[in-house]
């Protein structure tokens, strides 16, 4: 449909899902759940004018996972709404949460077929059992289970997103605002997921893939006077440092990267420039802290890492076990899961001439199964 436009919001914390994983970043097959939404939206509307909202950490990786319009969402959904809205330039907009899967076709037809009969049209469910409010019971008739996806005219939602007060669906907002409202037959397939039980309750979803994913990582630092040395999140005796922008740990460096490439992240100057005044002697623990909280969010989990420091100077034979505590703790893994490795390089090269030192890092991950949990 070249009069319309979907607006799919996806900008929340998932803070009610009660899982480490966001709900959008749930795995069906090997599409983020943002994706699978859009995806099978915009091929049921035959439409590729798809505006998907994101937190503001999740942007630069959503969109290395195709051609998809991505906009920065705001705090509130209403706020996510108006950020996205600017970018809508047909007479109609469907907008739905992501949370809001697996609306059937049927729905969506029902809802595109009253575009013409008000303001916004609306899915809903009957209530069948008793209502009580406020120790009253009241006209079940009277009472509706609002759904999304809602179609508005899209001059007439920009026009109710103006008001300051926070509405919970665009119906609300465009009534408020003196428009009209057509409400709909929904669809029980158009169950928002919520809580991670909502899951089970989701015909449309299928399991994730169970493919492993391995990313290596590379890096070194040349030594650097007046400087603690740090490596592996460890501080080492010795009279030298590293010459970086942060603390210098290279191990850290070469496992961040590690970890990114095999999410297809991006690498660690993305998102640590060291440009940026803010990195500057950073505590590498805490970026890969961040890493490693970023790969659980967007649905995955870490299964090992193996890491190889090449040095003649210092011995790091001594620190190979507290690194690998240290790393472990980071990464939310047994020690055994991360391993450690030191090699000198006869002599050769700048590791072998001492003047700094190179890590060769690599990790394998998958998606959080949350079919199997």
């Amino acid at each position: 449909m070249t009069d319309l436009t979907i607006i799919i919001l996806s900008a929340g914390n998932s803070t009610r899902f009660g899982t480490t994983h966001k709900k959008q970043w749930l795995r069906i097959g090997t599409a983020p759940l943002w994706k699978f939404v859009a995806d099978r939206l915009g091929k049921a509307l035959h439409t590729e004018n798809i505006i998907i909202t994101a937190h503001k950490n999740e942007i630069s990786y959503m969109q290395k996972h195709g051609n998809y319009t991505i906009v920065q969402g705001g705090e509130s959904r209403q706020e996510s709404l108006k950020e996205a809205i600017a970018y809508v330039n047909t007479p109609y907009v469907l907008v739905t949460d992501v949370a809001r899967s697996c609306v059937d076709h049927a729905m969506l037809k029902r809802i595109v077929d009253a575009k013409e009969k008000a303001d916004i049209i609306v899915p809903y469910l009957p209530v069948s059992d008793t209502v009580v409010y406020h120790e009253e019971t009241i006209d079940r008739d009277s009472v509706k289970l609002i759904q999304t996806p809602q179609l508005s005219k899209t001059s007439v939602l920009k026009e109710a997103l103006k008001q300051q007060k926070l509405y919970t669906d665009d119906s609300s907002a465009i009534k408020a605002n003196g428009g009209t409202v057509f409400y709909e037959k929904g669809s029980i397939n158009a169950k928002k997921i919520t809580v991670f039980d909502d899951l089970s309750m989701l015909e449309c979803l299928k399991a994730p893939s169970q493919q492993l994913f391995t990313g290596t990582g590379f890096d070194v630092h040349q030594f650097c006077e007046n400087k603690t040395m740090v490596l592996g999140g460890v501080k080492i005796d010795s009279e030298l440092g590293f010459k970086a922008h942060s603390d210098g740990d290279v191990a850290i460096h070469a496992l961040i990267d590690a970890l990114l490439g095999a999410i297809g992240g991006g690498d660690i100057g993305e998102l640590y420039p060291d440009t940026d005044s803010k990195n500057k002697n950073i505590d590498s623990k805490v970026m890969l802290k961040e890493v490693v909280t970023f790969i659980n969010q967007v649905g995955f989990i870490i299964n090992n890492v193996d890491i190889t420091i090449m040095a003649q100077k210092p011995k790091i034979s001594p620190y190979k076990q507290q690194m690998r505590e240290v790393l472990a703790s980071i990464l939310k893994l047994e020690p055994i899961f991360v391993n450690i490795k030191a090699t000198t390089t006869e002599k050769l090269g700048f590791v072998g001439r001492k003047e700094g030192v190179a890590v060769q890092a690599a990790a394998t991950l998958q998606y959080y199964n949350w079919k199997r949990t």
